[in-house]
């Protein structure tokens, strides 16, 4: 099994690029956040006819979003709003073997890593604390599951262009990376996509706009994660990033994360 996460920004200006990931990448599932459409106003016709017949929504107009579209029928779907009723930023499928897949948008947080200054900090690090009170009493480490999706932090030092730098930026500061920890502390999840990439490399998942030559200044930051919990970590075959797919013309300033996986019995 294949699987796919991706912040696409905005999945209605990217239908091309999805089109790409699915005929190159040939994921099973791919996992998608920031969509910015309802549930109503989904692409639906165009995403079964590159062959994702199940489609699991939690839309919201011109913000947030989360989408799962899978060649595999779910067993069941559910989301949870976490903090705000009104944002939507998860979406999770069951399938057949017991496998759960949960798709995250963590809030950015902001430009100001202060929760008294602001409210977007506040939000952001309260998301961490109710995601990871959910799966301590929910779930179990037992459990076959997979948490992935953009999760707006970059844990490791070698995750970000400058460690020293970055420390006092949003998405790098040690607060957020204590409540990333608390949360992979939760069931003990597995960073599957460092398995493959050893944490002494530099590795990224997402480049500003404001870098026009992304490439040449290569200032990425990897934001977008896939783990997995003990009962399968020992199934994850291969983990990487699609950053080709970050040169695209008027791309997603993120690229593909892609897990592959055996499928668990």
């Amino acid at each position: 099994m294949k699987i796919a996460t991706w912040n696409v920004n905005s999945v209605r200006i990217r239908l091309s690029h999805i089109e790409k990931l699915a005929i190159q990448a040939k994921p099973d599932i791919i996992c998608l956040q920031e969509t910015k459409v309802v549930n109503n106003d989904f692409p639906f016709k165009y995403i079964k006819d590159l062959g994702y017949k199940y489609i699991e929504l939690h839309g919201e107009k011109s913000y947030n979003g989360v989408a799962i579209l899978s060649k595999i029928m779910p067993e069941s779907s559910f989301s949870v709003n976490f903090v705000n009723d009104k944002d939507r930023r998860h979406v999770a499928i069951k399938l057949y073997n017991g496998l759960e897949i949960h798709n995250f948008y963590i809030p950015a947080g902001g430009e100001i890593p202060d929760p008294l200054m602001n409210q977007k900090f506040k939000h952001k690090l309260s998301f961490f604390d109710e995601v990871t009170d959910w799966f301590k009493t929910n779930r179990s480490e037992k459990d076959k599951i997979i948490l992935l999706g953009d999760l707006n932090v970059a844990p490791l030092e070698h995750d970000v262009w400058s460690h020293k730098q970055l420390l006092k930026e949003v998405s790098h500061t040690p607060i957020e990376v204590e409540k990333m920890e608390a949360l992979q502390k939760s069931l003990n999840w597995h960073d599957t996509i460092r398995r493959f990439t050893p944490e002494s490399e530099k590795l990224y998942s997402w480049w500003s706009y404001r870098n026009h030559d992304w490439r040449k200044s290569d200032r990425g930051r990897r934001l977008d994660h896939i783990w997995a919990t003990p009962a399968i970590e020992n199934k994850v075959k291969a983990g990487y990033i699609l950053r080709e797919m970050r040169g695209l013309e008027t791309p997603s300033d993120h690229a593909p994360v892609i897990l592959e996986i055996d499928i668990p019995e």
